[in-house]
């Protein structure tokens, strides 16, 4: 990512882009980890868009499956990460690497 981090509202919970709030990233996933899964991520929207332009739903249905659970390992949907215990919140990124890393990220 270039340039600044996004604003982040006091609590840490939310990046503001543009004037909107979004969830933050689960800030306790090993960096490691999160670059994996942001691998995973970014790959299944461009699969989206592959499938979108090649009038696919079966196709765009799985890769909005995977931003989906990419979304949900990086803590960014599901359960507040905040409101999870810690062993929680690693049992959802874990399960989430695993299934990147079976996938080839």
């Amino acid at each position: 990512m270039s340039g600044p981090p996004p604003e982040r509202t006091a609590d840490g919970h939310h990046v503001v882009i543009d004037g909107r709030r979004w969830r933050a990233t689960d800030p306790e996933i090993p960096e490691a980890d999160a670059a994996r899964l942001r691998r995973w991520l970014m790959a299944a929207r461009r699969d989206v868009g592959r499938a979108k332009k090649a009038a696919d739903p079966t196709a765009e249905r799985a890769a909005r499956d995977r931003v989906h659970a990419a979304k949900t390992a990086l803590g960014e949907r599901g359960d507040p990460w905040w409101e999870q215990s810690a062993t929680e919140r690693r049992a959802r990124w874990s399960a989430g690497v695993d299934r990147a890393a079976e996938e080839g990220f």
